[in-house]
């Protein structure tokens, strides 16, 4: 009885870990994509997006009316290169990962920095698919404001 319930235990622990290396894969994209803006390395944030990818982020006009802006993840990345390595910071006070097979969704509240003084905050949230072995966006859509926009240390 006793090798029958290891088996069933070991059975029901791989699924944990291979979540667990999935969840590991995820952060690192993630994190590559956040290098890669700080270093002004406009290739390795294209490296950590699919093709067709889409860049987007709510807005609200001084009216208060919401709209959603597309932005092209070619420009995003020529976008950061204008400036000086780490001048740009988006510095994370979490991340939350849900993973289902070859889908991934992050959730990861920030606070962006530019030449070390604060911008503003949001929320990301990062839609990732497993492709060929490998974590890659597909999408991100994050929310922007400038009021209670905590302090957070470098990463």
């Amino acid at each position: 009885m006793k090798p029958f319930l290891c088996l069933i235990g070991l059975c029901l622990a791989i699924p944990s870990f291979a979540q667990s290396q999935d969840e590991a894969a995820v952060k690192t994209t993630i994190k590559l994509m956040f290098d890669g803006m700080r270093k002004g390395d406009s290739t390795q944030i294209k490296n950590t997006f699919l093709p067709g990818a889409s860049l987007q982020s709510i807005a609200k006009n001084k009216e208060g009316e919401i709209s959603v802006r597309n932005e092209d993840i070619g420009k995003f990345a020529a976008s950061v290169v204008k400036y000086p390595a780490f001048a740009l910071d988006e510095r994370l006070s979490g991340m939350e990962i849900k993973i289902d097979a070859e889908l991934a969704t992050a959730w990861t509240p920030y606070v962006f920095y530019l030449n070390d003084k604060k911008s503003h905050c949001g929320v990301n949230a990062f839609t990732l698919v497993k492709v060929n072995g490998n974590w890659k966006i597909q999408s991100i859509i994050d929310t922007r404001r400038r009021d209670n926009c905590p302090d957070l240390p470098k990463s």
